[in-house]
């Protein structure tokens, strides 16, 4: 047996009161563990949840399925599921991959989708479906047993621990610094570190950018609050790639000068915020402003309304209405515009709508978890994108919304108590005016029936890697808007997966027999 000398000894003692300090999940999440500190580990763990996100990691697509089935038969719960599907995600991809950003923003929605489903045998087959298009991603890339995330040591430099400082790392596109600078960040409460974090995901508007964070922050909810860092650093990560695009800089240039304008010009960094309640009216009129007006006109109008006074949640209401507006006037997929599973004329997946609808909602609830600053800054940079993401072509205003007055001529005819089977018809013949004027017929009485059935399709179809985000986008606005604003969203919907129709996706037939649905 070897002796150490008293340095050693002093060495471990510090380190280990150290890590009692910071808690064990939190100290391997930064990478500083004892074997981190006396082996050099350069790898991640994660305590409870290791065997789980080994499973997740090792097992091929193939053989997914009836695993999973049989870890739900033993115990395991989807939530232990969804936990180690996004940490095995963050640890394969860290945010930098398309298809594997877009399969974790996709779990907390599955989740919502399978504990929503009344049917107990039913529940599992959102989570299925995308835990077997995780699998599907680590094998194609070829990161079933390799690494993005490994452990960083936080910075011990000069470099101030805010997110002014963070974010002009993430200028120089300086991964290895910025890193080092929000794992150090990461080491006080998540809500600071998210803090920080938006002063550097604020520098641009962008769809991937805003709901890469707002789902990270959800995912905390499955992961525990002490390993935020692994979740919320995919941001870092992705901003700074994003940075080593050469048109990053020029496309970023008018909000990286009009924030800073507006936060000081209207006093949004130091003003509480408002409670002022306002009317449908008010809402409505705000939304129209943000749909029509020029990005700066639409972000100014969010920083005047905050600076009023007004409640945060009646300005996030108004841009999730303007946001929903392009999903309803949105004339659908042109030729040259078109891909596998979206024709012309089809309006789901990456559509110009509802990449808006899920920033709106993503901005929303960033602007409801972080503090004052973050609130002010997510709902004027939610504005601004809304008139962003319309362009400046005009198209917009001249489209008339669905439905359009000869969609709701040919169902006026269409009984109450049948309008769900008909929204179920014209939803399989891909009938997205037919769908739109149902859907506008259904009362609050029947929504809830309404959802559910549109639910059915968000999971059985492909819908090209965002049918589960919107599908709780337009779920979670309906509860979240006003009375007379609610059915929008309902049509939104029933249009977008009447677009979105006839792409089985992946997985969901075998899930289906192994659940015996």
């Amino acid at each position: 047996m070897s002796h150490r000398n008293r340095r050693e000894v002093l060495r471990d003692v510090g380190q280990g009161m150290f890590l009692a300090s910071l808690g064990s999940a939190v100290a391997s999440d930064l990478g500083l563990t004892r074997a981190w500190a006396e082996d050099a580990s350069d790898h991640l763990t994660f305590g409870d949840l290791d065997p789980l996100v080994h499973f997740i990691h090792e097992t091929p697509p193939d053989k997914l399925l009836p695993k999973v089935v049989d870890k739900l038969k033993a115990g395991t719960d989807l939530k232990q599921l969804v936990a180690a599907a996004a940490l095995a995600n963050a640890q394969a991809f860290g945010g930098e991959d398309y298809v594997g950003f877009h399969t974790l923003m996709a779990l907390v929605p599955a989740y919502y989708m399978s504990v929503a489903e009344r049917d107990p045998a039913k529940k599992p087959l959102a989570v299925l479906k995308v835990l077997y298009r995780n699998a599907t991603r680590l094998s194609e890339v070829g990161q079933a047993k390799a690494e993005v995330l490994h452990p960083v040591k936080p910075s011990t430099d000069g470099a101030g621990p805010n997110g002014a400082s963070l974010r002009d790392l993430v200028r120089k596109a300086d991964t290895a610094a910025a890193e080092r600078l929000f794992a150090r960040q990461c080491q006080g409460a998540p809500v600071e570190a998210l803090d920080h974090l938006m002063e550097m995901v604020d520098d641009t508007t962008e769809v991937h950018r805003v709901v890469l964070v707002s789902r990270a922050w959800e995912l905390l909810d499955f992961v525990g609050q002490d390993r935020a860092h692994t979740m919320l650093r995919q941001s870092v990560r992705y901003c700074t790639k994003a940075e080593k695009n050469g048109n990053n800089a020029k496309y970023s240039r008018e909000i990286r000068a009009l924030l800073p304008k507006l936060m000081d010009q209207y006093k949004l960094d130091s003003k509480p915020l408002g409670k002022r309640t306002v009317d449908d009216a008010w809402v409505t009129k705000m939304a129209e402003t943000i749909f029509r007006g020029t990005t700066s006109q639409a972000a100014e109008a969010a920083a005047g309304a905050l600076a009023e006074g007004i409640h945060p949640d009646a300005v996030g209401q108004a841009i999730a209405l303007a946001a929903n507006e392009l999903t309803l006037r949105d004339n659908g997929r042109k030729p040259g515009q078109t891909s596998p599973h979206k024709g012309v004329g089809s309006c789901h997946g990456d559509s110009i709508g509802v990449h808006a609808c899920d920033s709106a909602l993503a901005w929303q609830t960033i602007a409801k978890a972080g503090g004052s600053r973050t609130t002010m800054s997510s709902l004027v940079l939610g504005a601004y994108q809304v008139a962003r993401d319309r362009g400046t072509s005009g198209e917009f205003f001249t489209w008339k919304p669905y439905p359009r007055p000869e969609h709701v001529e040919k169902v006026q005819a269409i009984a109450p108590e049948k309008l769900l089977t008909e929204l179920g018809g014209a939803v399989r013949e891909n009938d997205q005016g037919r769908a739109a004027a149902i859907a506008s017929r259904i009362d609050e009485h029947q929504a809830a029936e309404a959802f559910a059935l549109l639910r059915g399709f968000a999971v059985s179809e492909d819908g090209a890697l965002h049918a589960e985000k919107y599908y709780r986008t337009t779920s979670f606005e309906y509860g979240d808007a006003r009375p007379g604003h609610r059915t929008r969203q309902l049509v939104a919907l029933a249009r977008v997966s009447a677009s979105a129709y006839g792409f089985a996706a992946p997985g969901i037939s075998e899930a289906r027999s192994l659940l015996k649905v």
